[in-house]
């Protein structure tokens, strides 16, 4: 096998490493730890709040979930999906429509409380990202924006199904 370039190497073990920050959920630590997650703030479990945030970048996309969907994006099984979301509606946070083309299909659709709670959560990921980037020349940080987006856009053309 070749020796990838050095910035391929780098870049993979940079993703590398933000997956290992996303499972061991450390935005949700924390937002713990800053008090975030307390009083006014306090609110479901991570995994709730993943399927929340998934049903809404589905709806945002121009579509919607089932919960054997919803598995697959979060790479858990179908049981663990069905009981995520029926936390989620038991919150108020989803609610099941029937697919008004295939009736036999239930599609996950966020509620109001749901899109409230998604946008405290994308305040918080949008200021921890902004404190990460908060010494970083604007050239840099525009950079990095538009790069990013580009890769991801990219790397997720070549994985998806």
């Amino acid at each position: 096998m070749n020796n990838p370039e050095p910035e391929v190497a780098a870049l993979e073990s940079a993703l590398a490493a933000l997956r290992r920050v996303q499972k061991r959920r450390a935005l949700a630590r924390l937002a713990e730890r800053r008090g975030e997650r307390t009083g006014p703030h306090a609110g479901p479990p991570d995994a709730v709040v993943e399927l929340v945030d998934a049903v809404a970048a589905e709806g945002e996309a121009g579509s919607s979930l089932t919960v054997t969907e919803a598995a697959t994006v979060l790479g858990v099984d179908q049981p663990r999906a069905s009981r995520l979301a029926a936390q989620a509606r038991d919150a108020g946070l989803l609610r099941r429509e029937a697919d008004q083309r295939d009736g036999r299909r239930s599609l996950l659709v966020l509620t109001d409380e749901g899109w409230a709670l998604l946008a405290r959560v994308r305040q918080f990921r949008g200021s921890i990202v902004a404190e990460a980037l908060r010494d970083w020349p604007e050239p840099d940080r525009a950079a990095l924006a538009r790069l990013l987006t580009r890769f991801v856009q990219d790397f997720t053309a070549l994985t998806a199904p």
